[in-house]
């Protein structure tokens, strides 16, 4: 990275920044916090909020002051964790420390999305058919998967070399510890196609789905083998909403260096069968998912869709600790059928910091009703995919408040 020394400066005080934020003992608070909560223990609910697409107006290229391409992609992470602590006071929990990743090269599955795209930056997206025919699931290839430990180190050098007098430089691998087996495939067959193909073919969507979960599984043993995967129970993005905290990961007889599958939380999601019944859920997805999660130590299940109706099967998934109930799910169904046996990650509808007129009276009226039907929960409350916020940053700000004070009320 051949950073201009004007700005290094700018880089290296934003630093320092996030250091004396990260260093504050709040941070420590919330760790703990979240610990508790992903092990099983009833406390207040946790908030989190993330801005996703709305962070294009909060978080503008007009404030970032770098010049370099490099300095800009850094300033703005640092910026990123500035902006929580000065705006959202979630209960993200912002750590001293900045991730390196590790470098690693996939071969692909041989297969590239044909997507229309509105002029809007926002608007809906239609995935065009690139599997047209059943022989064309033969353009599937097992990917290789391989690590570049020369562009690895030579990162993680230079950031360390940058910033690491200020803030601890982690390398951290991924392990591909999430899936979404049927929602790649809707892509590539066209989302309309793929429903009608588990009516008319479905030998041969079984036959897709074992070959993309053999990919998967191969992926995952490969960059697993290579030494490289880090482990996710710290500030890290879990399932759909969440961070991953807990005592229970790593394992007993972890030894401090080689993280195994089983040492890490897993991921799976089908959201384009919001509108599947419960056994072609079973059938199409979940015995796919429920093979792969099987190999990790904590598991999250779901994202948009609504689950209310398919815990019954959810529940099946081994380890199971974290289940995302969207803004289209019914609210009591699933925490009679969660109980406090796993995390109700609650999914508020983003479409209130959307919408034509910022009504707080009527966000803090939903998320009490949902907090008051949920109290025998182990409770999160997790606001994503918020595309817009009509440039008025402000609401995600009142929206965190509230959710503090609900969730404060509900404890």
């Amino acid at each position: 990275m051949n950073i201009p020394a004007s700005d290094r400066n700018i880089l290296r005080d934003l630093a320092k920044t996030v250091a004396e934020i990260g260093n504050h003992p709040i941070q420590k608070q919330k760790a703990e916090m979240w610990t508790r909560h992903n092990d099983l223990e009833r406390l207040r609910p946790l908030v989190l909020v993330f801005p996703e697409g709305a962070w294009r107006e909060m978080l503008t290229d007009q404030d970032l002051k770098t010049t370099d391409p490099a300095a800009r992609g850094l300033e703005w992470r640092l910026r990123h964790c500035i902006y929580y602590w000065e705006h959202m006071p979630d209960d993200n929990v912002i750590t001293p420390a900045i991730g390196s990743w590790v470098v690693v090269e996939d071969s692909g599955w041989g297969l590239e999305q044909d997507v229309t795209r509105p002029e809007e930056a926002t608007g809906a997206a239609h995935f065009n058919p690139v599997i047209k025919t059943e022989a064309d699931i033969e353009k599937i290839q097992f990917p290789t998967v391989t690590v570049n430990h020369e562009a690895t180190e030579r990162n993680y050098g230079e950031l360390k070399e940058l910033l690491g007098d200020i803030l601890t430089v982690e390398k951290r691998g991924h392990g591909y510890t999430g899936i979404s087996i049927m929602d790649q495939f809707a892509m590539w067959r066209g989302l309309e196609q793929m429903l009608w193909d588990l009516t008319d073919r479905p030998a041969w969507v079984h036959q897709v789905m074992e070959k993309m979960y053999q990919c998967m599984v191969m992926r995952h043993e490969a960059v697993m083998a290579s030494g490289t995967v880090t482990l996710n129970n710290r500030d890290d993005y879990t399932g759909s909403g969440g961070t991953g905290y807990t005592r229970q990961l790593p394992q007993k007889d972890f030894d401090g260096v080689h993280v195994r599958a089983k040492d890490l939380w897993g991921m799976a999601t089908t959201q384009m069968f919001s509108e599947v019944s419960p056994a072609m859920h079973e059938e199409f997805a979940l015995q796919y998912e429920r093979k792969y999660l099987a190999r990790f130590g904590l598991n999250c299940y779901g994202c948009c869709e609504p689950l209310h109706n398919k815990l019954d099967i959810v529940k099946t998934i081994p380890n199971l600790r974290r289940v995302s109930i969207s803004p289209w799910a019914d609210v009591r169904k699933s925490a009679e059928g969660l109980g406090d046996r796993y995390i109700f990650s609650y999914k508020p509808n983003p479409a209130a910091l959307a919408a034509e007129t910022w009504d707080p009276v009527a966000v803090r009226k939903g998320l009490r009703e949902a907090v008051q039907i949920a109290r025998g929960c182990v409770l999160e409350i997790i606001m994503k995919d918020t595309h817009t916020c009509r440039h008025q940053p402000q609401r995600i700000w009142d929206w965190v408040r509230i959710a503090k004070e609900v969730a404060e009320e509900g404890a």
